[in-house]
């Protein structure tokens, strides 16, 4: 039996099996305890946190071998890796691949981008391999359904492709319903656009058609799929600046107005919601950014990618990113979407994965710290103790990376060295600031040191 199967089959008869509306019943279901467990909380404070809206749990009823996640304020801040085929290249061994290597190193969600061919075979593939959430951004197949051309789209097409993800057991979904036609003329003089996919080939449907977004006008629709799989909504941010010169403008703010509004209207129904935020921002405006989010989106759990804080470091990316993902993440940010070093330049490949991923679980792990959350900083502490020790399995044990923390020091010693050495290849046996200052951090020392002054 898989995990979550008891609990959703005890559900099976109620009217609505969405994690807010339990919540707001005042009931703890077996995947709030589960994520209480793994947050070191209690499961009363998961219980409200959710019922406010405050924390999203995102689970379909559909995917059963899940193991719950919390993303939200009150619980460790969470990372998210993407993945998927492209138009060009279609393998979904190598997604499955990307998947693996992304939990291994400590992704909490993972979303699948594919295009192309073979989407329901890769989604499908992708969910009975995760163990984590897995996100879609529905529009994308839907695209491919109207032959890709943005004003062949129809609801029909697009409610279609957003039902069956559902039914496959898609945890959340990227859903660019703030794009309103209203909003398309401020992103003229704009530097870059509009640079969500998403974003785009709705804005291109406005436009030719002269109508208003139909994931707008028809929310109340997207809504009763949701509630009835319990799919988190995840409300895209489709006018998100896509370099520094459009932070912050008058498209990003007008659209985020929106999913303020469309974030009341989910919650009304009982319906699980984040939103999405910028991908690139200069380091002092993400405060802002993050602080403007919480009030207009009333606390709804903040999901932005990076944000990148410079524009001119292709290849480094996911540098880039992390300096600002972890700034977001230390005002209340709730998820970081990670960057590859591959942004901008092409699909990642699974060195990619993995690089994105631990630049991500740093920034996170930095901004817990940062937060001053219970028990953040008891790993930093231990590899510390264990590094003055000098105790390099411990150290290893404890790195983000331990093969490649060991490989680089195994590049410079050898043999026993590597385990038992009292100092660093930097430093030498004759220069280890650790080993020379040992002897300051033993009270007997001084005792002897004050008996010979006498």
């Amino acid at each position: 039996m898989t995990l979550r199967e008891e609990w959703v089959f005890k559900r099976k008869d109620d009217k609505v099996r969405t994690q807010i509306y339990y919540a707001r019943q005042g009931i703890v279901t077996g995947e709030m305890q589960w994520v209480a467990k793994h947050e070191s909380l209690e499961p009363e404070v998961v219980r409200s946190e959710v019922a406010r809206g405050r924390m999203v749990i995102p689970a379909n009823i559909a995917h059963l071998n899940l193991e719950p996640v919390a993303i939200g304020i009150a619980s460790r801040c969470k990372i998210n890796a993407n993945i998927g085929n492209s138009s060009v290249t279609s393998d979904i061994s190598k997604e499955l691949e990307k998947l693996y290597v992304a939990v291994e190193f400590g992704a909490d969600t993972v979303m699948d981008l594919s295009t192309g061919s073979e989407l329901d075979e890769t989604r499908k593939a992708i969910i009975d391999a995760s163990r984590v959430p897995i996100g879609t951004v529905p529009i994308y197949q839907a695209l491919e359904l109207a032959g890709g051309n943005p004003a062949d789209l129809t609801s029909e097409i697009m409610f279609g492709v957003i039902e069956s993800q559902a039914r496959q057991g898609v945890d959340y979904m990227t859903i660019h319903a703030g794009v309103l036609i209203e909003h398309l003329p401020f992103v003229q003089g704009r530097l870059t656009g509009i640079v969500s996919r998403g974003g785009a080939i709705l804005a291109q449907w406005c436009l030719k058609h002269n109508q208003q977004n139909f994931l707008y006008t028809q929310f109340d629709r997207l809504l009763d799929i949701c509630r009835h799989y319990d799919v988190t909504i995840s409300l895209g941010d489709g006018m998100r600046p896509g370099c520094l010169a459009d932070a912050s403008d008058k498209a990003q703010f007008a659209e985020l107005e929106t999913l303020g509004e469309l974030t009341e209207k989910a919650w009304s129904r009982d319906v699980q919601v984040m939103v999405e935020g910028p991908g690139h921002v200069p380091m002092d405006q993400i405060p802002m950014n993050v602080e403007k989010q919480q009030e207009i989106c009333h606390e709804a759990p903040f999901y932005v990618l990076g944000p990148l804080v410079t524009d001119c470091a292709p290849g480094y990316d996911h540098i880039t990113s992390a300096i600002g993902a972890a700034i977001a993440g230390q005002h209340g940010a709730a998820m970081l979407c990670y960057v590859t070093p591959r942004e901008h330049l092409g699909l990642p490949n699974l060195d990619d994965v993995k690089r994105g991923v631990i630049a991500y679980k740093i920034a996170a792990h930095a901004a817990d710290v940062a937060r001053h959350r219970i028990g953040a900083r008891d790993r930093d502490d231990e590899i510390s103790r264990a590094r003055f020790a000098f105790d390099w399995e411990r150290q290893f044990a404890l790195s983000m990376d331990p093969q490649h923390a060991r490989k680089l020091r195994e590049e410079r010693l050898t043999g026993d060295c590597v385990r038992e050495t009292d100092y660093c290849a930097m430093c030498g046996p004759k220069f280890c600031s650790m080993k020379l200052s040992q002897d300051l951090t033993r009270p007997e020392k001084f005792k002897q040191t004050a008996k010979r002054r006498k």
